[in-house]
C-alpha cells in the first residue's frame, strides 16, 4: 500500500526543528541544519534477508520517502537491535563516510564501522557530542535480543539536545518511570514516542495510554506516536492505537505531532 502523504524534506530550512514520519520508528529529523533517521527500515519485511529472499513480517504500508528522496543523513540512532528497528539492508544503503550511528552497548557488530564516519556505542546516561547535537542514552523497559541466545545486547532510548531543542526518542518501550527523570525547566519540543504492540506483548510495549503518560512524564511539548500503522506485530486492530492515544490526549489533541505516515512537523 503506498503511504497516505508523502514528505518534502528538501522544502526544510536550516534553522528549527522539522520531522517527517516515514513508517513504523523510522523518523526523519532536522535540527537547526543537522538530518538524523531513527530506526531506520526501508525493506518490504522486518526480519532475516537471504540474498534475494526475506522471512519476517511483510510491510503494510510503503515507507514515505524512498532512499533516493532522503536528504544526505549526518546520524543514524538505532534504539536496539530488534529487526523491526536495526533493519541490515537499510542499513548497508545508508553506509557513508558523512554519516555517524550511534547504537546501543554490544550491537555495533551488526554494522560494518570502517563504512561510517563514526560509529559510537552508548549504555544508559553516557552521551556523546556529534556536530551541534548532543545524544545521550536513556533508560527504557524493553530487551536486547536480536535472537534467542544474544541478550546482552543493549537497549535505549536518546535524548537529543542542541543550542535550541531537545528531543526524545524513546524507541521501543513498556510502562516506566524513568521519563521522569528527563523533566527540567527546559521542555522536551517533541517526544517520539511507540504507541503499537501492546496486545499481547504488553510487558515490553506500552499501551498508547502510557505513551501519553510518559511523554508528559518527560515533559514534552508535543508527541509522536510511532510503532504502529506499518507492520501487524500485535493482535490490536490496525487503527487502535491512535485513536486510543486521540483520547488519551484528552482536550489536547493539538499536542499530536502526527497521526499518519508520511505527515510532517515543525517547530521553528
Amino acid at each position: 500500500m503506498k503511504p497516505p502523504r508523502v514528505p518534502d524534506p528538501h522544502r526544510w530550512s536550516d534553522r528549527g526543528l522539522f520531522a517527517a514520519w516515514v513508517g513504523h520508528s523510522t523518523v526523519l529529523l532536522k535540527i537547526d541544519g543537522y538530518t538524523i533517521l531513527t530506526d531506520p527500515v526501508f525493506s518490504d519485511h522486518a526480519g532475516i534477508h537471504l540474498g534475494p529472499f526475506s522471512l519476517g513480517l511483510k510491510r503494510l504500508v510503503a515507507p514515505a520517502l524512498d532512499f533516493e528522496d532522503l536528504p544526505r543523513i549526518d546520524l543514524v540512532l538505532l534504539s536496539h537491535a530488534h529487526m523491526d528497528h536495526t533493519d541490515l539492508p537499510s542499513l548497508r544503503r545508508l553506509e557513508s563516510r558523512h554519516t555517524s550511528v550511534v547504537c546501543a552497548v554490544h550491537t555495533s557488530d551488526l554494522l560494518r564501522p570502517p563504512r561510517y564516519s563514526r560509529v559510537t556505542e552508548l549504555a544508559w546516561g553516557q552521551a556523546a557530542r556529534l556536530g551541534p547535537v548532543t545524544v545521550r542514552a536513556v533508560e527504557v523497559n524493553h530487551w536486547g535480543a536480536r535472537m534467542r541466545t544474544d541478550r546482552y545486547r543493549g537497549y535505549n532510548g536518546y535524548l537529543i539536545e542542541s543550542g535550541s531543542h531537545r528531543v526524545l526518542f524513546a524507541g521501543d518501550t513498556a510502562a516506566t518511570t524513568a521519563f521522569r527523570k528527563l523533566r527540567t525547566s527546559r521542555p522536551i519540543d517533541l517526544a517520539i514516542m511507540p504507541i503499537g504492540a501492546y496486545n499481547p506483548w504488553i510487558r515490553y510495549h506500552c499501551t498508547p495510554e502510557q505513551a501519553w503518560q510518559m511523554a508528559n512524564d518527560a515533559g514534552a511539548d508535543f508527541v509522536m506516536p510511532v510503532h504502529h500503522q506499518t507492520f501487524s506485530l500485535g493482535r490490536e486492530p490496525l487503527m487502535e492505537p491512535i485513536e486510543r492515544f486521540y483520547r488519551s490526549a484528552g482536550h489536547e489533541p493539538e499536542r499530536i505531532a502526527v497521526h499518519r505516515i508520511g505527515q510532517e512537523f515543525r517547530y521553528v
